[in-house]
């Protein structure tokens, strides 16, 4: 759908935020805490922004952008050429990201621009009069987005705020938070990859389980392909095999082939992708599924992974 870029406006070094509306006024297509929009730029891009602003307000979608030192094109071009007057293209908002029902409580964990999905949970949360309770991690304070309406929140007393350049008492004890948990708190994290691994090892390690553990990457790390071979690629539907060269990921070998698999993010992110395999080994390298789901074997994102067998059946 089309929207307009109704106010844009800094929140803190770095990081811009947009507020899209509809061209006629009306309310936009409802969204869940937690949800994401596709962003196509006038550079040609599409990438995916967590909504920020709460799910009743309809009258809007808000979204935050980091621009990234070594951004590839997507946080350069919202910084450069996305302006309020503009007209953009968005996809309607999808969730791959979702609170849990049935929790007793939610323990939201923030870290820098990963803020923008959490703070729409805890709006929900709010009116939802669910117990739960923010940290808000960040390099300082003017690196931090969104302080002036965290402090101005109804809910502002449940926000705890770590900043690295700050004294060591506000730092973030992470594993006596995890530790003092209750068995029916649900975590969520979002953040740089480090921050998010950090969280996710810590509450690994203290015996979280998969089911309680919640969490959404923005961007993937480099992945060494040094190694990476030829392997093929069985449509089992049509029974037709394409092969996958080391310098083609299975999405663009298959498009050459003209075969077409919807792809978003292209970085084992989004799961706009997720292929079900019917036989072979998956060389997992998403960000998407979880370990336990890796582990079956029986999806894969080929935006991004390979095989560890020579053959890969799909079901495609």
């Amino acid at each position: 759908m089309t929207v307009r870029v109704a106010r844009r406006n800094i929140e803190a070094d770095g990081i811009v935020s947009f507020e899209f509306t509809s061209l006629d006024g009306r309310d936009l297509p409802a969204f869940e805490a937690g949800s994401h929009i596709d962003v196509h730029l006038p550079t040609g891009h599409v990438r995916q922004y967590s909504i920020c602003s709460a799910p009743y307000e309809r009258s809007r979608y808000r979204i935050a952008v980091l621009r990234e030192e070594m951004s590839r094109g997507g946080s350069a071009g919202m910084h450069e050429a996305v302006n309020e007057g503009d007209e953009l293209r968005v996809s309607m908002p999808r969730n791959h990201f979702a609170l849990a029902s049935g929790a007793v409580k939610h323990l939201l964990l923030a870290g820098g621009i990963g803020l923008t999905p959490l703070l729409c949970m805890a709006q929900h949360l709010d009116r939802a009069c669910e117990e739960f309770e923010l940290h808000y991690c960040a390099r300082s304070r003017s690196r931090a987005a969104f302080l002036e309406r965290l402090a101005n929140a109804s809910w502002s007393e449940r926000v705890k705020y770590h900043f690295d350049d700050e004294d060591e008492g506000q730092r973030l004890a992470l594993d006596a938070l995890l530790n003092e948990a209750t068995a029916d708190t649900h975590l969520y994290v979002c953040g740089p990859q480090g921050f998010m691994n950090a969280v996710l090892d810590a509450a690994r390690t203290s015996g979280w389980p998969e089911s309680r553990l919640h969490y959404e990457f923005f961007s993937a790390a480099a992945v060494d392909t040094s190694s990476d071979d030829t392997f093929e690629v069985c449509l089992a539907r049509t029974g037709k095999t394409v092969s996958i060269p080391a310098d083609r990921t299975v999405t663009q070998a298959l498009a050459d082939a003209g075969i077409d698999v919807p792809v978003s993010c292209e970085q084992g992110i989004c799961g706009t992708c997720v292929t079900r395999v019917l036989d072979g080994e998956p060389e997992h390298r998403d960000l998407f599924l979880s370990p336990e789901e890796q582990s079956r074997n029986d999806r894969f994102l080929p935006c991004c992974s390979r095989s560890k067998s020579r053959r890969l059946v799909l079901d495609l």
